[in-house]
């Protein structure tokens, strides 16, 4: 191959990197444009900022309603993790290893919250709480989120123990473990990379979650995704794009965090 050759541009390569190029644009503008609205000192969009300013940013975290909701959101979000990753991981471990009758059935069937419209399972959720007397309680939000959350943690761990090597855990019962402690020693740290992936997705989705918030939060109780939805049908300023920030900042935060502890690339194989 001559040299004029090899210098001669791929026309398929950059069409493949001038699309990659506008989808990860499409996907990063908003982003920049609410970054934009955060700083900028007027209550409107305006392009270019006409200077910057944190007032926004004061407004939201001197504000006792945002502060009370963001608290509750994380706390609830907080129980919403630990909740999704034991139910997901148990069932994920008995679907693969309890060689159940119907198990393709039942993984559909606890994938099935993905497939319902989230507002029609608030909806759902509401009416069967006030038929049952319970009213709205925190924790009856709570197990609303945890229940569109667990099938995240079920398919990641799925996927981790789909490509489980069992001769790893039939060694360690060998060499005279326990299954209890072959369990915890061998069997909980390979399945660690789905187990974690998957709680990240639950405490986002809690997070961010709004159409089951709407119909379970009680008035003045209200998680923030209700409250910045409340806040906007009054007032449209630069609050909401200072909140809106904070939880993308929280969003990377986590990512980060699942960085440190299995490392991004253990992640991507999932």
């Amino acid at each position: 191959m001559s040299a004029s050759a090899r210098r001669r541009p791929d026309p398929v390569r950059i069409a493949y990197l001038a699309v990659n190029g506008a989808i990860v644009f499409f996907l990063i503008a908003p982003i920049l444009i609410v970054g934009v609205f955060a700083v900028n000192p007027t209550p409107y969009i305006s392009f270019p900022p006409t200077g910057f300013s944190l007032r926004w940013f004061e407004k939201f975290f001197t504000s006792p309603d945002f502060m009370n909701s963001l608290w509750l959101s994380l706390r609830v979000a907080v129980a919403v993790l630990v909740l999704s990753v034991l139910i997901g991981a148990m069932c994920a471990l008995a679907l693969v290893r309890g060689n159940l009758p119907g198990s393709r059935f039942l993984t559909a069937f606890f994938m099935s919250p993905l497939m319902l419209p989230a507002i029609l399972t608030g909806l759902a959720l509401f009416q069967l709480y006030l038929l049952s007397g319970v009213g709205r309680p925190v924790w009856g939000l709570v197990m609303g989120h945890t229940l569109v959350a667990v099938p995240y943690v079920l398919r990641t761990t799925l996927a981790v123990l789909h490509n489980f090597d069992r001769r790893v855990e039939e060694a360690a019962a060998i060499l005279g473990a326990s299954p209890i402690r072959v369990f915890f020693e061998v069997t909980l740290p390979l399945i660690r990379p789905g187990v974690i992936a998957g709680g990240i997705f639950a405490f986002i989705v809690s997070f961010d979650q709004f159409p089951i918030s709407l119909f379970l939060v009680l008035p003045n109780s209200e998680t923030l995704p209700v409250v910045l939805f409340n806040y906007m049908k009054f007032d449209l300023d630069g609050a909401i794009a200072a909140a809106s920030m904070v939880s993308i900042v929280m969003a990377l935060s986590v990512v980060i965090i699942l960085e440190k502890l299995i490392g991004l690339k253990a992640y991507v194989k999932l």
